[in-house]
């Protein structure tokens, strides 16, 4: 059984969840809070497997909540959960530390193998969120980004490869064959004048992240 906390400031979205995985075997609610601080309060009383929080709330955000347990709570995944795909705010999660990122209207299935997959070293991200961490951070020319000339397929790829995923990896989350994602890889290290694949994830994470 894993042991969940879930973390939003709104009571009736901590309701929900919790009444969803009542439904769900293999996955206990052991504790709620309704922002980061108080997070770290209920993680440290209860010893939670994963963490289930909104990005956004006040007293302390997600971000920031991932970054704490980072600290604090060494190898806790922490999911990260919100209503929309906001560029800024993915990469600011997936460079703290999260374990995943998803946007609130995904499936209970997908909700409950995200939390698995948390919970067995995975890396989760909503394709949609996928996206949205390709885009050009706020205050940028579009045009102007050295990932402009990648095709949507390889800017999916591109952004996993930034995160150090396998071929494997990347190929079990964007539902691809291996031989196709090792063709975008292909096509990532020519377009973008890489020799290798760790000179390809250090360039993609920087431009990522600028």
């Amino acid at each position: 059984m894993i042991r969940l906390v879930l973390v939003d400031d709104q009571q009736l979205i901590r309701r929900g969840l919790g009444l969803l995985f009542e439904t769900l075997e293999g996955v206990e609610v052991v504790g709620e809070a309704a922002n980061g601080d108080e997070a770290l309060a209920v993680i440290a009383k209860v010893s939670p497997d994963v963490v289930l929080s909104d990005a956004r709330m006040p007293v302390m955000d997600g971000v920031a909540l991932v970054a704490a347990c980072a600290e604090r709570h060494p190898g806790l995944p922490v999911l990260v959960l919100t209503t929309f795909d906001d560029a800024d705010l993915v990469r600011a999660a997936i460079g703290a530390g999260a374990a995943g990122f998803l946007l609130k209207d995904s499936s209970p299935e997908a909700l409950a193998d995200a939390i698995v997959a948390a919970h067995d070293g995975g890396l989760v991200i909503d394709p949609r969120v996928t996206r949205a961490a390709m885009r050009p951070a706020r205050g940028r020319d579009e045009g102007a980004s050295p990932l402009a000339v990648l095709t949507p397929a390889e800017r999916a790829v591109a952004a996993r490869v930034a995160l150090g995923e396998t071929n494997t990896e990347i190929a079990a989350a964007l539902v691809l064959a291996e031989g196709t994602v090792k063709n975008h890889v292909s096509a990532l290290l020519r377009k973008l004048d890489q020799r290798d694949r760790t000179g390809l994830a250090l360039f993609l994470h920087r431009t990522l992240d600028r």
